[in-house]
């Protein structure tokens, strides 16, 4: 009998724990239970950023292990958080709500697809571009739509942000985002030198230290950065092609 590998056993462990996390979100969903939710899904996304770190960590890398954390993803970041919203609001709207979601989970299936080829495509190349996402990534793209529910449950006081059709545009917005080539940082793939470990790692630690204490308003501080981020990676991509093809 074939003896399991603790190396790839351990992230497939934790990408899998995550899958769980996130349809458990959807259940505390139906169940009214939106903040819960929220919550389930912050820390499948956590979970998302860790096993892939983990496993080159430890080289437990593996075929399976990869596609595994890409129909995780799929789940967690295209179907969960679009039933949230629809269960929260966009039911109200019924067929057009449907609908809606229906376009965002798409939109992260094909995301996601492209996204598996243009990795093998850039490690092969060894390129600068590895350093850039081609369109924003599912878990971004699913913290950009729970948005308005997460300004909603936190003490900032913003007006129609649970405007139901300020959500619906937002859930297109998005979509379109995902599947377009708008360069975005890749954040998994930023390398850090060993004179900012240090500073990093406290960061992670008054990071999570406010998520603790100030979820919703430490996510929606979060999102509003990663917003901003995207009009300035693209600006960054600009600038360095031009430097790579002068």
């Amino acid at each position: 009998m074939k003896k399991v590998d603790f190396r790839t056993a351990l992230p497939n462990f934790i990408t899998i724990t995550g899958l769980c996390l996130g349809l458990n979100s959807i259940k505390l969903a139906f169940e009214g239970e939106f903040e819960k939710s929220i919550i389930f899904i912050t820390i499948a996304a956590i979970l998302d950023a860790l096993d892939g770190r983990i496993a080159r960590l430890i080289k437990g890398t593996s075929q399976f292990g990869a596609e595994l954390d890409s129909l995780t993803d799929f789940v967690n970041f295209g179907v969960c958080p679009s039933l949230i919203v629809y269960f929260w609001l966009l039911n109200q709207l019924s067929f057009y709500g449907w609908i809606a979601c229906l376009i965002f989970i798409v939109a992260c299936c094909l995301r996601l697809a492209r996204f598996n080829l243009d990795v093998e495509k850039k490690e092969k190349a060894n390129s600068w571009t590895i350093n850039f996402f081609s369109g924003v990534p599912s878990p971004a793209a699913a913290g950009l739509i729970l948005m308005p529910m997460i300004i909603t449950f936190s003490n900032f006081s913003i007006n129609h942000s649970n405007d139901i059709y300020f959500v619906l545009f937002l859930m297109l917005f998005v979509s379109f985002l995902m599947v377009s080539k708008i360069p975005t940082y890749a954040v998994k793939k930023i390398k850090i030198s060993k004179n900012l470990f240090i500073l990093t790692a406290l960061a992670l630690v008054l990071l999570f230290s406010m998520l603790f204490y100030k979820t919703f308003e430490t996510l929606a501080v979060v999102g509003l950065i990663y917003f901003i981020s995207i009009p300035i990676s693209f600006l960054h991509y600009v600038n360095l092609k031009k430097r790579n093809i002068n």
